[in-house]
């Protein structure tokens, strides 16, 4: 006798109506289904709330439209690096501010166009190029049809200028996490277009970044050229966080939250050097374990799982990019510190080491020491590896030794998510 077909795995079309497809079923009336979000939206990176939700950065917000204001009367804005570590509201207050100067312009006849670039993802001159190009084109005003690719960053250019002058009397270009650009030219091109001569237009930019010492490492001439205003984001407390997460609290049905969830999300993200958007992202995926749990209730068993899960995320975040090489090296200093809980820091000939047999065992390329050394160092600016110089021991010279920033559980759980490594495990 033939087995019976499973509805969840053999679907072969004979469900005339989607809506009937088992796999994809969704009762709103059924009593037993666990009712969890009401506006999960709420709960999202990168959703800009109205600013009646933004806690604890009304000086942060004045001071950066202070910057933005002379757009709304149709003269120059001032451009602006902000600094902070993640989940400062950094973002949140360029992109609150910007629309709102943006508003405000347009109610007296001035027209704005905003551009947000995130420069983890474009990260070259000729992406972020396209990126403002195509956000800004107005394809009825402009008749232009700017292609995706097959032309290089002077191209892109060269059609910006002119799509500034024909459709906006200012501009304003937010750049998060700028640092991640391999090119500072960028901000050069930007920051003189009006001076050089390439549009009319007056253009301002935002920078944004999670290293204090990151406008350091600008060339003099960008520098000279930016002439910009800086802000520091303080991290939040515990109290402020509590707040946020109550200002989120009706992205949740009523009685959905246990009444120490709310106070342990914050807790925990607290403990964290204040990361706002970590806490968001450990509330809305306690709601989402609960979910799957199909129970009504986010308790606080839900929030530890997702603090973990949280933990995993954002580490593969920092990673986002990062080469398999990568990944091994990281993978051997995670064990040489589960190995030796006493020591606080490995050389890099220790890692080395540990990193051959990784690689021996995964039956990968093995890099020189030296490019280990330099892919350390590298990952060390990037926060994911702390390096410190020892005064060496009497007869020995002074060496860098290196410790993973974050706890060891979460970076091996993170890089053997990779399929490459999973043989590893």
């Amino acid at each position: 006798m033939a087995e019976e077909p499973s509805q969840l795995s053999d679907f072969d079309g004979r469900y005339e109506d989607p809506a009937d497809d088992p796999l994809f079923d969704f009762d709103e009336d059924d009593p037993d289904r666990a009712n969890i979000f009401a506006r999960k939206e709420l709960l999202k990176v990168g959703h800009v709330p109205e600013s009646g939700r933004i806690v604890g950065r009304d000086g942060e917000i004045k001071a950066v439209a202070a910057e933005l204001r002379p757009i709304v009367r149709g003269d120059p804005p001032n451009n602006v690096i902000i600094y902070g570590k993640t989940g400062t509201g950094k973002s949140l207050v360029a992109r609150h501010v910007t629309e709102r100067a943006r508003r405000a312009a347009e109610s007296n006849g001035v027209s704005v166009g905003t551009v947000y670039v995130d420069c983890a993802q474009h990260n070259t001159q000729t992406r972020v190029a396209r990126t403002v190009t195509r956000s800004l084109n107005e394809t009825d005003v402009t008749d232009f049809d700017i292609p995706r690719a097959g032309i290089g960053s002077g191209e892109y250019y060269d059609y910006l200028w002119e799509i500034l002058d024909t459709a906006y009397e200012s501009v304003i270009i937010i750049l998060d996490e700028v640092d991640r650009l391999d090119d500072d030219d960028i901000l050069m091109q930007l920051s003189r277009a009006r001076e050089s001569g390439k549009a009319d237009c007056h253009l301002g930019v935002i920078a944004v970044s999670n290293k204090i010492e990151y406008r350091d490492q600008l060339n003099e001439r960008v520098k000279s050229s930016l002439r910009e205003e800086e802000f520091v984001f303080q991290p939040y407390d515990a109290n402020q966080l509590r707040e946020i997460m109550k200002h989120r609290r009706d992205a949740f049905h009523d009685g959905v939250l246990s009444d120490d969830v709310i106070p342990l999300t914050a807790a925990l993200a607290a403990q964290e050097h204040g990361d706002a958007r970590k806490a968001i992202e450990i509330l809305r995926h306690a709601g989402e374990l609960a979910e799957r749990e199909n129970v009504q209730t986010v308790v606080e068993e839900h929030v530890r799982d997702a603090q973990e899960w949280a933990e995993i995320d954002r580490f593969e975040e920092l990673l986002r990019g990062s080469t398999t090489q990568v990944k091994f090296i990281l993978y051997s200093l995670a064990l040489l510190t589960e190995e030796n809980p006493n020591e606080d820091g490995f050389s890099t000939n220790r890692i080395y080491e540990r990193y051959q047999a990784t690689t021996e065992k995964a039956d990968a390329k093995t890099l020189s020491e030296h490019r280990v050394y330099e892919l350390l160092k590298e990952q060390a600016f990037l926060g994911v590896v702390e390096s410190t110089r020892t005064g060496g021991g009497r007869g020995e010279g002074s060496y860098l030794e290196h410790r993973l920033v974050q706890d060891t559980g979460i970076v091996l759980k993170s890089v053997l998510r990779d399929s490459r490594l999973e043989d590893l495990a």
